[in-house]
């Protein structure tokens, strides 16, 4: 007798192990687990830890709510002032209802990436090249707006989507490059003849100055030939101030004028010149 209540108590006891060890759910920190009871959603979520369902009758499905990172394939699409661009971009999205997400949609992730591909799409066709490649922020928020309507029902939520590149053809590449350096030409001739306008009307005051005492204007060259010298170069090339040949013809128009010969010649003795005669 005592050993038929042994035998039954270890039956027992290897039933209940076999039925706790097929009935033991175990759900990660991460994770939580919706529990479907002949195909019908029953109770709550289950949180993370030790779960017990019951065997062949129920089945636990466990969702990740880890924040995911989808990279959406390189869209080609044509902007609004007609430019054939190839954009692509990745969605960061995450799950905040578990039952949702199961039992709203068949694959949450599939009906993102569809959706994100779709929404990145729209926006190139809406869009100037100069937005996609300047204003990437507006854009970002506007698409993650158009995924983010129809994910609400699948218990998703975005949290963010980035433009991560825009692939433009090697002619529209040269053609930018060809107006980046037309710009910076312009730039650069407008400021160097700022810089002509501006040391023209320095030198023009300092022309005034130098009239009013010409003394400046030898004190001036002297510095010129004090820098020409510093060089050690072997040729000296001296320029003759205008002012001083204006001076020089001033003086000769005068009438008190006469040759240095001239006066010479007059202060020399009679008998001298005959002899040179």
């Amino acid at each position: 007798m005592l050993e038929e209540l042994v035998g039954a108590a270890v039956g027992v006891g290897v039933a209940g192990l076999a039925y706790v060890t097929a009935a033991a759910r175990v759900v990660k920190q991460y994770e939580r687990g919706v529990v479907f009871r002949l195909g019908r959603l029953r109770g709550n979520v289950r949180q993370p830890g030790f779960q017990l369902i019951v065997p062949a009758v129920d089945r636990l499905r466990k969702v990740n709510m880890q924040i995911v990172t989808m990279p959406v394939p390189a869209q080609e699409g044509i902007t609004r002032d007609n430019v054939t661009v190839r954009v692509d971009a990745v969605v960061y999205f995450k799950v905040v209802d578990p039952a949702a997400a199961i039992i709203n949609v068949e694959d949450y992730r599939f009906a993102v990436s569809q959706m994100a591909q779709t929404s990145l799409r729209s926006i190139i066709g809406k869009s100037d090249l100069d937005d996609l490649l300047s204003n990437r922020e507006k854009l970002n928020q506007g698409l993650e707006l158009m995924i983010d309507s129809p994910a609400v029902g699948w218990g998703v939520q975005i949290d963010r989507v980035e433009i991560k590149d825009v692939s433009l053809p090697d002619t529209m590449k040269r053609s930018m490059a060809r107006q980046a350096e037309a710009d910076r030409e312009r730039r650069a001739r407008v400021i160097n003849a700022d810089a002509e306008l501006q040391a023209s009307k320095k030198l023009a005051e300092a022309a005034h100055q130098m009239a009013d005492a010409p003394s400046a204007l030898q004190l001036r060259l002297l510095q010129t030939v004090m820098a020409v010298a510093a060089e050690k170069n072997s040729t000296l090339v001296l320029p003759i101030p205008v002012e001083l040949l204006r001076f020089l013809e001033r003086g000769a128009q005068h009438p008190d004028y006469q040759p240095v010969e001239r006066s010479l010649e007059a202060t020399q003795p009679a008998g001298e010149q005959s002899v040179e005669q």
